[in-house]
């Protein structure tokens, strides 16, 4: 296949002139037999989108050629194929070595290209940051945070660790905690075993469900405040959208969750405007644990609260008197890097 630039301009156009052998066939057709490396969908689609031109005017899909026509063609990606191209886009590394790397991922990165999200994303990152991840799988991510959730995400960076990465969350040896801030007050901690699996209706959303696969969620009181209190999630399955559905689940939806909040919660007042204008889920992956894919060493990551949890978490204690501390002590909002090392 001719070696095409992504974004092609008008002097990367293929021109030709068509051949007697094409006589009498519909343009399409004919591009067809000069370009077989496309389908003719897309073919046509060029055409409709007028990067095609027949002697110098654009074409029209049924329009036919007769020989002696001077063709140009302007080829033009599709947005998939454009999914595992290399972007430069700044990652925050905590850790990295030759087997695997440890990123905080910021508010607002997607991790995986799909559906809207083709490029600008956590895959494309990485594959500009170390580009031998083209030769593994997914380039090594073998879990995934959503869009607006920040925090901790393991890539391995060879197949041979991502195997091991991906065998150890099987196993449910990886250690993820993440602090979430949830509507309503909980005096107590707990644990949500449902299962979660497609919503019946709404299929962009995750629901509890019988037909779900296994689904664990273990959480504590870190803060509590009224009308919300911040908790301490500990994940032993790794299920779409798991907290989120399990907190909405027991009542107790995270605050700013576009997706399982169902209208403005019920809250004191002094709170009401600010919990309900929180733009988006209020949730960190905080900490990460697990065996290293090569040395066996046990190793552990913190990632700090994000500055929007921070200054949302502030404004609370401005507002509100904490009620109580239950954990033992406030979770640590200060605004340095997250730290790393083996325990």
């Amino acid at each position: 296949m001719r070696d095409y630039s992504v974004n092609p301009s008008s002097d990367d156009a293929l021109q030709f002139e068509v051949p007697g052998d094409c006589a009498g066939l519909r343009l399409d057709q004919a591009l067809a037999k000069l370009l077989p490396e496309y389908s003719r969908s897309r073919l046509q689609d060029w055409i409709t989108g007028q990067l095609v031109k027949v002697d110098g005017k654009f074409a029209t899909t049924r329009q036919k050629v007769w020989g002696g026509e001077k063709l140009e063609v302007l080829p033009q990606t599709i947005p998939s194929e454009q999914a595992y191209l290399a972007e430069d886009i700044a990652l925050d590394i905590l850790y990295e070595d030759d087997a695997l790397l440890v990123i905080n991922k910021p508010v607002g990165l997607v991790v995986h290209p799909g559906s809207g999200n083709w490029e600008g994303t956590l895959l494309n990152a990485l594959l500009h940051h170390a580009p031998q991840l083209s030769e593994v799988p997914r380039a090594g991510i073998v879990h995934r945070l959503d869009k607006d959730t920040s925090g901790l995400l393991v890539v391995a960076k060879t197949l041979t660790a991502q195997t091991n990465l991906v065998r150890q969350l099987q196993a449910r040896s990886v250690k993820r905690e993440y602090l979430a801030l949830v509507y309503g007050e909980l005096g107590y901690g707990g644990t949500v075993d449902e299962p979660i699996g497609r919503h019946h209706a709404q299929r962009v959303k995750m629901a509890v469900t019988e037909s779900g696969k296994p689904a664990v969620t273990h959480y504590q009181v870190e803060m509590q405040f009224p009308s919300c209190t911040l908790l301490r999630c500990r994940l032993e399955t790794g299920r779409t959208h798991q907290i989120r559905v399990h907190m909405t689940h027991i009542k107790h939806p995270l605050v700013g969750d576009s997706v399982y909040l169902k209208g403005p919660q019920k809250c004191v007042p002094e709170l009401r405007e600010l919990l309900n204008g929180f733009p988006r889920q209020a949730l960190h992956a905080t900490r990460l644990a697990l065996e290293h894919p090569v040395s066996g060493e046990t190793m552990e990551w913190h990632a700090l609260l994000p500055e929007d949890m921070q200054q949302l978490l502030k404004q609370i204690q401005e507002i509100m008197t904490p009620r109580s501390s239950l954990s033992g002590e406030a979770p640590d909002t200060s605004p340095e890097k997250g730290r790393a090392g083996g325990v």
